[in-house]
């Protein structure tokens, strides 16, 4: 069996923040996978659901607690392209997530300042950032380059 990495996943989450930007919505995207093996994905759906909180991590999640029958997810990682906002950290510590692995920080939006006072996630939820950074920062700038 073949082993993927971060890099290959975050490719994954690339692909679906591609599918958002062309439908006109914010280009993040989201993969969930355990076992070495995408179980769920999700991709920003805010403008087409007319819901604030049809984030693609959101969106990725709910696909794997209903594909899995679970409501918890500790052998789970979600790679997302964008550094997660507040209320998808709370989803994912609700979650209780094994990692979360981002690729690009968000200055404006992103859970910022994370410390062992402040940590957002499951207590044993490991956190890793600024996988695939500067493409997934670039689809974000293109995306904002566009509709200015």
């Amino acid at each position: 069996m073949i082993e993927f990495d971060d890099e290959y996943f975050m490719q994954q989450a690339l692909k679906e923040a591609v599918i958002a930007y062309e439908r006109e919505e914010v280009p993040v995207g989201a993969v969930i996978v355990m076992n070495n093996k995408i179980i769920a994905r999700g991709h920003n759906q805010v403008e087409l659901l007319n819901d604030s909180t049809a984030h693609a991590e959101i969106l990725a999640l709910t696909s794997a607690y209903s594909s899995l029958g679970s409501k918890y997810l500790p052998e789970a990682a979600l790679y997302v392209t964008v550094e997660p906002c507040l209320m998808c950290c709370g989803a994912m510590y609700w979650g209780k997530l094994a990692r979360v692995v981002f690729g690009t920080p968000d200055e404006k939006n992103g859970f910022k300042h994370i410390t062992k006072e402040n940590w957002p996630f499951h207590p044993k939820t490991e956190l890793i950032g600024g996988i695939l950074k500067d493409e997934c920062a670039q689809l974000m700038r293109s995306f904002f380059k566009r509709k200015r």
